[in-house]
């Protein structure tokens, strides 16, 4: 029995194994053509031939600001994150606790909404970012991000969960219905929280799009959009390339990584409830 338990557990783990490695090798390959010159591209050279020079033309050439649209992806991306941690939050708790009137047709606004793609919005979008003045600045890349219907849904679902008798002890031990959000309800959604985050994190950074669509200034590119104008110059450098891919990827892998545990979690508390 114990044979037979320890076989099975043996080919679950090798079929895991086996089926992570075919996810993982696009970036596996893009990582390694990433460190080799272009006369060696789709070949296999051992670790003596690879290079660092990919990145460093692109960190040392004044003709690509790489160190500029990070730091542009940085301050955007950070800007949104930190938006959606303050704002969806109070939105998902207002429409899961309180009673206020239109509270149902707010709520399905917000699903509505979700249903809606944001390229359909696009030109709306801009012409609003246009009058404000707010084109090839960080206010057109962040302030309309600052809030997500979907993850205004999602923590919904979670804070639905959450019993009334918390806030009704903390409302009695002298806290305000916003110090109990704060205090009591909001430390519980961690998990919900890190998963929004990890999400918006990752459309965010990946964003095309809508940054090259609000901020055609080269001073004003983020990560992928600078990238992008790279390839067009040099699409036959494969080796440089994949070097942006990697330096676009690896934050969103990075960050996953550090927090995959609480994603999951996330994930799983975060179902559809009543």
């Amino acid at each position: 029995m114990k044979t037979k338990k320890g076989s099975a557990l043996f080919g679950n783990y090798a079929l895991i194994i086996v089926v992570g490695l075919l996810f993982a090798l696009p970036f596996l390959y893009t990582l390694y053509t990433s460190f080799i010159t272009m006369q060696d591209v789709n070949k296999i050279v051992g670790v003596s031939h690879w290079t660092f020079n990919n990145y460093k033309t692109f960190f040392t050439n004044d003709a690509y600001n790489v160190p500029k649209w990070l730091m542009n992806t940085v301050i955007m991306t950070g800007i949104v994150v930190i938006g959606n941690l303050i704002i969806n939050p109070m939105a998902a708790f207002a429409l899961a606790k309180l009673d206020f009137a239109g509270k149902k047709l707010i709520y399905w606004i917000v699903v509505a909404t979700m249903m809606v793609p944001y390229h359909m919005i696009l030109i709306p979008v801009y012409v609003n970012v246009a009058h404000l003045g707010w084109l090839n600045s960080f206010a057109a890349l962040t302030v309309p991000f600052l809030y997500q219907c979907l993850y205004i849904f999602m923590l919904r679902q979670f804070f639905i969960s959450v019993p009334n008798e918390f806030i009704e002890a903390a409302r009695i031990d002298g806290l305000t219905k916003v110090g109990a959000f704060w205090r009591i309800v909001y430390p519980l959604a961690k998990s919900s929280l890190i998963t929004m985050s990890i999400l918006a994190f990752a459309g965010t950074w990946n964003s095309y799009l809508i940054p090259s669509t609000l901020a055609n200034d080269p001073e004003k590119y983020v990560l992928v959009v600078g990238l992008n104008s790279v390839k067009d110059m040099f699409f036959e450098n494969t080796p440089l390339i994949m070097a942006g891919v990697v330096l676009a990827t690896l934050p969103i892998l990075i960050f996953f990584f550090i927090f995959q545990k609480q994603y999951l979690e996330g994930i799983s508390s975060s179902g559809v409830k009543g």
